[in-house]
């Protein structure tokens, strides 16, 4: 199949061209404006309690939780003096009720929490009309050129001009780090294939992929809120991923016309070995971040958008556009080569510098598995502590103002008043009445009288909607507070009323368990459909379980690493952040299924082109050793450059994008060097001719249905093939 499709794509190579070209341009003018399109943050679940508690209260009350903080500061005057009143006052009241729903400040409340220690600065508290996180950003945009006060310094922070920030930070970083990495990666690429044409195509692919992500992340923004965080993984993945097909597809191309092949022949070559491997790589890479939609979040189901959009369309113009541009060069890939190409014999059994490698490495198995796991179980072992929070100001780099918004609040003013956790109440009358009224007091007692709460009063009372608040001392993300949010919880609430909770920590806890009882289900799919697409493509079972084993210890290691560094704070000064103790509970999954799709990646890599050798040498051990012969010096070189756009992005100010940067180039890199190579080759050796074996019935089913074209291509032809370097 794969053969026939390659000759196809040679005879349509000009028309497939056109095409492509012709999408780069549509994709292009639509998909640019997808940053107008997308949510801020997306972290919490959004058919949980506690967003029906917000949105209960949108409608009933103000919101005790301010969408956006403002903080006027004055060296000179305090707050006592009337010049500083009348600029803030006026300015706030100017404000247009069509966006902001209320507000509050010190001479409207008296509160002193609202006011500094030194009484230079105060702070105005906002709530803004819409009930959604993007109708409320929207509302923010509206008028944040109109808080400034005159004469006083203004700061805009909060929840939503924090999120604002963020995303124009994120979009910005993105920015820098293709400038950084386009000509890195083209330098890269230059040292790989030694010539500009061959070095050029890759990053043809990369390009096409993130020029049609952005286009399918703004459809679908159409539909349903897609995080700005999506973008990240479009902007990377779309280049990585498809560098590293576009390396695979090149290197195989150059490989067969060297062995004295036509173009045709060589292309259609190209697509039943390499192509197929693709094909393979990716469907598995997409399979895991798909497992990404079974949670609630926005975040993650955006990153999952994205990471599916990405290597599907890497993977569709590394099958079309690149070998329709091969089948055009031809020959002339090799065109305009920077060093002279020289002459060598067919590699033999026995020669190679990672033939002999590999042999090395099979020299002591046992030893080297032990010491491998070991290693890789050590680095692990931070994991067992990690610690999770919330994501708030601090993922943002101190010069921005939702930063300094967060650390003036922290530094200069009391603890914040309006923390508490909010019991919203749906009565079976007016909340009201005299009835309701004694119900709803002695609820608030109940509730007011649980293990860790300071007190609870009633805050709010509209139609037969109530609002009860309790406040406690303490973190609104720690485990004691998650604690008292479940014993609240348990309070009887009034004969014929539902009680919804809501606040910070309320969200937090519905966050963390919504996670906890998806995470099982995707995990388990993960698993299967892993080992459904590997049997397929390796007709073994039990390679698929050495596979998944493998992956299991290349991602346990890099948590550990990640909470040593993040959570920690190890090496904070060398990479430029403030460390928060904790991480925020989606991102390990999210890096999770990332990580174990791309690992998947380089192990069909590898052992794709193993079962290749161990179909004509019939050698379990030979076919190691000279699969990786092979393929060794493209698998490295294809990590490493994937290892330049993350390692971009590892460069962000945004904490989150920081962490997601750090943790996949040291995921990629422990991946490939000890876990795929080390540890995989020790591991095969092993596994002698047991690694290949499937029962009868398997081996039929894999024989008539497996994702294999090696059968169909002819057999080398045994010409000199020139050496790239």
């Amino acid at each position: 199949m794969f053969d026939r499709f390659g000759r196809l794509l040679h005879r349509r190579r000009n028309p497939l061209l056109i095409l492509t070209l012709l999408f780069a341009v549509l994709s292009g003018a639509y998909g640019v404006g997808v940053f107008g399109s997308l949510t801020p943050l997306g972290f919490d679940d959004p058919g949980s309690d506690s967003r029906h508690a917000a949105q209960i209260a949108e409608k009933a009350f103000p919101q005790r939780t301010p969408d956006a903080v403002v903080v006027y500061r004055d060296e000179d005057r305090t707050v006592d003096d009337p010049s500083f009143r009348q600029a803030v006052v006026k300015q706030v009241e100017s404000l247009p009720t069509s966006e902001v729903t209320g507000y509050s400040h010190f001479w409207m409340s008296k509160m002193p929490a609202q006011v500094s220690h030194d009484r230079h600065a105060t702070y105005v508290a906002l709530n803004l009309h819409g009930g959604s996180e993007k109708a409320k950003e929207d509302a923010y945009k509206a008028i944040k050129d109109k808080l400034a006060a005159p004469g006083l310094e203004t700061l805009q922070g909060g929840t939503v001009p924090t999120g604002y920030q963020a995303g124009e930070k994120i979009e910005h970083d993105l920015r820098t780090a293709e400038i950084f990495s386009a000509p890195v990666l083209f330098l890269f690429l230059l040292v790989v294939f030694g010539g500009l044409a061959a070095a050029s195509l890759p990053l043809l692919v990369g390009g096409l992929s993130i020029l049609g992500s952005m286009a399918v992340l703004r459809t679908i923004s159409n539909v349903t809120d897609v995080s700005v965080f999506a973008m990240s993984l479009v902007t990377i993945l779309g280049l990585a991923v498809a560098i590293d097909y576009g390396l695979l597809i090149v290197s195989r191309y150059r490989e067969e016309l060297a062995r004295g092949h036509t173009g045709e022949e060589a292309l259609a070559r190209t697509v039943a070995t390499a192509g197929r491997t693709v094909v393979v790589s990716g469907v598995t890479v997409a399979t895991a971040l798909a497992g990404l939609t079974f949670f609630p979040s926005t975040f993650l189901k955006s990153m999952a958008y994205g990471g599916v959009a990405a290597v599907v369309l890497s993977v569709l113009f590394s099958l079309i556009a690149l070998p329709a541009a091969l089948a055009v060069l031809g020959p002339k890939v090799n065109a305009f080569s920077l060093r002279r190409r020289k002459t060598a014999r067919p590699t033999a059994p026995g020669e190679g510098a990672w033939y002999r490698f590999a042999h090395g490495l099979m020299r002591r198995p046992a030893v080297l598995v032990v010491g491998t796991v070991a290693l890789l179980l050590a680095l692990a072992l931070p994991f067992m502590r990690i610690e999770f929070g919330s994501i708030n100001a601090q993922q943002l780099p101190s010069s921005a103002e939702g930063r300094q918004v967060f650390d003036t609040m922290e530094r200069d003013f009391d603890a914040d008043a309006v923390k508490s956790i909010d019991s919203l109440l749906v009565l079976k009358s007016a909340a009201t009445s005299k009835e309701q009224g004694a119900a709803l007091q002695a609820y608030a007692e109940r509730l007011g009288a649980t293990e860790g709460a300071d007190s609870a009063r009633i805050t709010g009372a509209e139609g037969t909607t109530a609002r009860v608040s309790v406040t406690f001392d303490g973190n609104a993300i720690s485990p004691e507070a998650r604690d008292l949010v479940n014993r609240l919880k348990d309070v009887p609430a009034p004969p014929g009323a539902r009680a919804y909770f809501g606040g910070e920590s309320a969200v937090y806890d519905d966050t963390l368990e919504a996670l906890g009882e998806t995470l099982p289900w995707m995990l388990l799919y993960i698993a299967v459909a892993t080992y459904i697409l590997l049997f397929l493509a390796f007709g073994s079972v039990l390679l698929p379980l050495k596979a998944i084993s493998m992956n299991l210890l290349s991602l346990s290691a890099t948590f550990g690493v990640l909470v040593w560094i993040f959570q920690d704070g190890h090496l904070h000064h060398l990479l430029g952040f403030d460390p928060t103790g904790n991480i925020e509970p989606n991102m390990p999954i999210m890096l999770f299924a990332l990580i174990f799709g791309l690992s998947m990646d380089y192990e069909v890599f590898l052992v794709s082109r193993m079962r290749e050798q161990y179909d004509q040498l019939d050698d379990s051990t030979a076919a190691v050793a000279t699969g990786l012969q092979s393929i060794g010096r493209l698998v490295v070189s294809a990590a490493l450059l994937m290892c330049v756009p993350l390692a971009a992005i590892g460069m962000s100010g945004v904490l989150t994008m920081k962490l997601f940067g750090v943790g996949m180039v040291f995921a990629v890199l422990v991946d490939v060097l000890v876990v795929r190579i080390l540890l995989g080759s020790a591991v095969m050796k092993l596994m002698g001719r047991a690694a290949w074996w499937a029962p009868g019935p398997l081996a039929r089913f894999y024989t008539r249905y497996g994702i294999k074209e090696t059968a169909d291509v002819p057999t080398d032809t045994g010409k000199p093939v020139p050496v790239a370097g």
